[in-house]
């Protein structure tokens, strides 16, 4: 006689906070934090998934410092396999020293978040933890070296207030602070004061951005689902520092322009609203499994480009012979000016990375160089903060390559380095972004 079929079994709701720590414990590990938070949040009840995310996010933001004063705290560190403990407890600090969440709720359900975990043997050691956290606050804070009260890894402190003497305190300020949500209007269906209006009539609250002409910046982030006509490509979400490459190329009817390093396709998509009789734009990205999030833009935007897997700094893998009069190279980089929106930078970023992406960055404009047509333009781009990468990489460039011109880039954002401009994370502002203009000679 068969057994009847018995139904799948689902896993049990898991604790926002235990959530939390194991996906913070993925991180810390070398997981990106973009991708661990889908994997958990299912689990997580629906009400607390919003909690969740802050403390995923707020935790990795002042993981350098939070991770200091939790060191004041335990006799010594704990077993690898015990990260998920160390996590939590960081979790813990981090709604002790930066949420509005009242003390006393904090270290109970931080300490309870133990049983999901499966180790009850640490409910006596959080909950000790956390109470001489809270007791002790100011002494631990006191005690910490700068760039751990500045929650930002030692060696980038001491890279951005070299780079950035003055700008410093605030880039670091920024840095731990939740970014704005901005959005680029599609001129194809309306201007920005025209979908301001929408917004308003949906009482969604929200502004023009300082210097972007389609930009829009939201008052408090909302889901897309909410955005009026986003589906219909009204809208696309995209910060304002990218937003300005569009305008910087000059674009013109009857141009092939190349988009280089383009995934997830933003910019590809901003070049073709702004001038939509180009003969082609081929957006090209090294790696495939990103492309099909470039497509997807392109559809909801209803547009059209020629998408390319391949590699840019071996333009014989791809490229046709035909040449381009306009390349934008947002270039493979630190993203040391978008730490706000990628935290885990601050865990997973190095020295030596630097020097790689340096070389790496070198190597693309080198490749890309000769796939572009004498008179033409080709615009540098990078989000990071880095003079190694921005200015001192395309000087470098501009000495090495007899036939390039660099073009100073006048405008009222940024600041004005030796080659191109350098825009900082503001305040409700834009991200960390650069750019170079070149000319290739006749």
């Amino acid at each position: 006689m068969k057994s009847k079929p018995t139904a799948a079994k689902t896993a049990p709701p898991l604790d926002c906070r235990a959530a939390a720590a194991r996906c913070l414990a993925a991180v810390v590990d070398g997981a990106s934090l973009n991708q661990q938070i889908p994997l958990l949040e299912s689990r997580v009840k629906e009400r607390d998934r919003s909690l969740f995310r802050q403390l995923c996010y707020g935790t990795v933001r002042l993981y350098p410092q939070l991770n200091a004063i939790a060191s004041q705290l335990l006799a010594k560190p704990l077993k690898s396999k015990d990260r998920d403990i160390t996590l939590l407890i960081l979790c813990g600090g981090y709604q002790l020293s930066d949420t509005r969440i009242p003390e006393h709720a904090a270290v109970s359900a931080t300490v309870a978040a133990t049983k999901d975990l499966k180790k009850p043997w640490a409910k006596a050691l959080v909950n000790g933890v956390l109470r001489q956290w809270q007791r002790r606050s100011e002494e631990l804070r006191d005690n910490l070296e700068d760039f751990a009260l500045a929650a930002h890894p030692k060696w980038l402190y001491k890279a951005i207030n070299t780079a950035w003497p003055q700008q410093a305190p605030s880039i670091l300020h920024q840095n731990n602070q939740q970014p704005p949500l901005c959005l680029r209007v599609n001129r194809a269906h309306c201007s920005s004061d025209q979908y301001l209006k929408l917004l308003h009539e949906q009482g969604i609250g929200a502004k023009r951005c300082d210097y972007a002409s389609e930009g829009v910046r939201l008052d408090s982030p909302v889901g897309v689902e909410q955005l009026p006509h986003f589906g219909d490509g009204w809208a696309s979400v995209q910060d304002e520092a990218p937003q300005l490459s569009a305008s910087l190329l000059a674009l013109a009817p009857g141009q092939r322009v190349l988009d280089a390093c383009c995934a997830p396709g933003g910019k590809s998509c901003h070049i073709l609203e702004s001038e939509p009789k180009l003969a082609e734009l081929v957006a090209l990205d090294i790696d495939p499994e990103r492309l099909p999030r470039v497509r997807e833009n392109l559809q909801r935007l209803q547009l059209t480009a020629t998408v390319v897997a391949g590699d840019a700094a071996a333009v014989e893998g791809w490229w046709d012979g035909q040449p381009f009069e306009r390349i934008l190279l947002d270039a493979p980089c630190s993203a040391t000016g978008v730490i706000r929106r990628n935290p885990d930078i601050k865990l997973h970023r190095s020295p030596a990375d630097i020097d790689a992406l340096s070389q790496l960055q070198g190597e693309i404009l080198q490749a890309l160089w000769q796939t572009l047509a004498p008179g033409g333009l080709l615009l540098y781009a990078t989000c990071s903060i880095l003079p190694a990468e921005n200015n001192e990489q395309v000087a470098r460039f501009c000495q090495q390559q007899s036939d390039a011109e660099h073009l100073p880039i006048a405008a009222d954002w940024g600041v004005a380095c030796d080659y191109g401009r350098q825009l900082l994370p503001q305040a409700d502002g834009h991200d960390g972004f650069y750019y170079a203009l070149l000319r290739k000679k006749v």
